[in-house]
């Protein structure tokens, strides 16, 4: 085995690896995007009606879009979750303290909910479906799972790759980094567009700002690293190919 190759293949697997575990981790936590809003210390019905309805399974997207932008919620591609008072009274206001206890509640999106229309006006099932929302919506729950798919198809492939040593395996483990590669970009750019389109229609209060989380940042590394490793895959195959011809032709001379 060329000396390239084996180096090429090695450093290709290393990268193909690390982006696994990236993707798998970003799929699997709950900061693809995070609002920061004021600290609720004060209990009211409001705040009541906003959590019984952010719990509830029938929520509409306004309804937990609301207590996202009042709770501090951040948003996953599986999960939405908000921070309230540890201790909560609603039958009257605590009393005021310098600090006190907060803890994270969260809520599964159903597969019903990751297929749900969504609407121009959100919340208003009468104002007709927005397609490009819904379609986006969609993307950005199943194109992750469909990368994450590849990348252990492409795994199994490489490994074959290495025992056998032939040029198509690594051709092929590199079309599927590839194609992986894409698909996280597609979940990235879907999940982008989406949270854009999402704050034209439904704003934010002034006081609540927004801003990506480390979970979305981990997707954003692994798209590259995928597209590092399918052309190190794809150039040792080539590497490995022509060291075969030249060492037939030596032997047919």
């Amino acid at each position: 085995m060329d000396n390239r190759f084996a180096t090429a293949f090695v450093i290709a697997c290393v990268l193909s690896h690390i982006s696994t575990i990236y993707m798998a981790a970003s799929i699997g936590t709950d900061f693809w995007y995070e609002y920061r809003s004021p600290v609720q210390e004060n209990s009211s019905d409001l705040n009541k009606s906003l959590w019984e309805d952010f719990i509830n399974d029938e929520a509409d997207e306004k309804t937990y879009n609301d207590a996202l932008f009042r709770y501090s919620g951040t948003v996953g591609l599986w999960r939405r979750c908000i921070t309230v008072p540890k201790n909560t009274h609603w039958y009257a206001p605590p009393e005021r303290t310098e600090s006190f206890d907060v803890v994270t509640k969260c809520m599964s999106f159903t597969l019903n909910e990751q297929f749900m229309e969504k609407f121009v006006d959100p919340g208003n099932h009468n104002s007709g479906i927005d397609l490009l929302r819904t379609y986006l919506w969609r993307c950005q729950f199943l194109l992750p799972f469909v990368s994450l798919g590849l990348m252990c198809f492409g795994a199994l492939i490489g490994l074959c790759a290495c025992i056998c040593r032939s040029l198509y395996p690594t051709i092929a483990t590199g079309i599927l980094h590839l194609l992986a590669g894409l698909c996280t970009l597609g979940t990235v750019s879907c999940f982008v567009a989406g949270i854009k389109l999402l704050h034209q229609k439904l704003e934010p209060p002034e006081n609540v700002s927004g801003e990506f989380g480390w979970s979305f940042c981990l997707a954003c590394v692994s798209a590259p690293l995928q597209f590092m490793a399918s052309a190190l895959f794809i150039w040792a195959a080539h590497t490995n190919r022509k060291e075969y011809t030249l060492m037939k032709a030596y032997r047919v001379a």
